[in-house]
């Protein structure tokens, strides 16, 4: 069991915070309340950024000291959205915000997942009928592991998980959220991830 907050309340957060609480861990949410997210990440050992990535960096930043020596899973995408609440561009082009997030957070453990599906998919990989990939970018070995068997809780088998690497490797699965709108457009909001077939 892990001490786990989760910082955001919307369809991502609550939906992760759900899966994992029934999966046994002890599980608290940050709402925008002025000092929620700091007393959530002072008491967590692993702290998810399910907050939305546009404004991610400013209130993660604000976080460092309470993140320090934490695991932060960052499931968020920056991004320059359209009329339609769809995203049209990346923030960080070049870069990714989980790398952004690293550099301003050098004691803290970034790790990159969940970010190429739609949310449902993220707590019930096996709604879709075909095997979905959950990818994993991230400095330390430990901290992808300790992210790797929160997945097996999430019902993602291993084989399901791809380790893409170091925290650069982020900016590939990111930049697949410009995937995201035309998907959608043509499909509608079905359950969908992105998936590396073997």
């Amino acid at each position: 069991m892990a001490t786990i907050a989760v910082l955001g309340n919307g369809r991502v957060g609550g939906n992760l915070a759900t899966a994992l609480t029934r999966a046994g861990h002890e599980v608290t949410v940050a709402d925008r309340t002025p000092g929620a997210a700091a007393s959530a990440a002072r008491t967590a050992r692993i702290v998810i950024n399910a907050t939305p990535g546009a404004g991610s960096l400013e209130r993660l930043t604000a976080l460092r000291a309470e993140l320090r020596d934490k695991i932060l899973i960052d499931v968020s995408n920056a991004t320059v959205d359209g009329p339609d609440g769809l995203p049209t561009d990346l923030i960080h082009p070049g870069s990714s915000l989980a790398e952004q997030l690293q550099e301003a957070l050098p004691e803290t453990h970034v790790v990159k997942t969940l970010n190429t599906m739609l949310f449902p998919v993220m707590t019930t990989p096996t709604m879709l009928t075909q095997t979905p990939t959950a990818f994993l970018s991230g400095e330390d070995p430990q901290a992808k592991h300790a992210v790797r068997e929160l997945l097996t809780d999430l019902g993602w088998h291993k084989e399901w998980i791809t380790d893409l690497g170091g925290i650069h490797t982020a900016r590939a699965t990111e930049a697949a959220i410009l995937f995201v709108p035309h998907v959608i457009r043509s499909n509608g909001f079905t359950p969908f991830a992105i998936s590396i077939a073997r």
